[in-house]
């Protein structure tokens, strides 16, 4: 950041201190800003396959200050042109704060469609699939949580998928 300041200062003379002051100040309410985003991670798939048996394990921390917000979960997925289905069945199994229970829930993720073709967005043959899978969820305990993701697709190993993960959003208010 600092270094945009001294690019500035170049480019702006201190005879105009009303356009420094101004895109100082637009530098610094942009970083400031913060994405919505409070957790997203993301395991790449050995051999661009997913075992049944591989089931990754996503662990992320609300604080106390953070309960009282709501948050949208996403299942993230990464698969190329080549993969052949029109959807991915996962079970995501949920871990709470304190709770040796784990609560377990099927999701059909769509990935296609005929008429349109993929959905999401791509890039060359690579194609990112975000499915909302809770809406305005309040985590009500402070504390880790984790999610595991497993594959339950009949196909074993399912070929051409690269990437799974999980991404929890803060709902903006």
């Amino acid at each position: 950041m600092l270094l945009n300041i001294l690019f500035l200062h170049k480019h702006f003379s201190l005879k105009k201190p009303f356009s420094f002051a101004l895109s100082i100040g637009c530098l610094f309410w942009s970083a400031c800003t913060l994405p919505s985003g409070v957790f997203e991670k993301d395991v790449t798939l050995p051999g661009q396959q997913w075992e049944s048996s591989y089931k990754p394990t996503f662990s992320f921390d609300i604080r106390d200050q953070d309960t009282a917000n709501r948050y949208d979960v996403y299942l993230v997925l990464r698969h190329t042109d080549a993969y052949e289905f029109n959807n991915i069945w996962i079970r995501g199994q949920v871990k709470l704060p304190g709770d040796t229970a784990i609560h377990s829930e099927r999701y059909d993720m769509p990935l296609g469609n005929n008429e349109k073709g993929w959905l999401g967005s791509g890039m060359d043959d690579i194609w990112e699939q975000r499915v909302w899978i809770q809406h305005s969820t309040k985590f009500a305990r402070p504390g880790s949580y984790s999610i595991t993701l497993e594959q339950l697709m009949r196909e074993d190993p399912l070929k051409h998928v690269l990437n799974v993960g999980v991404r929890v959003e803060k709902v903006l208010q």
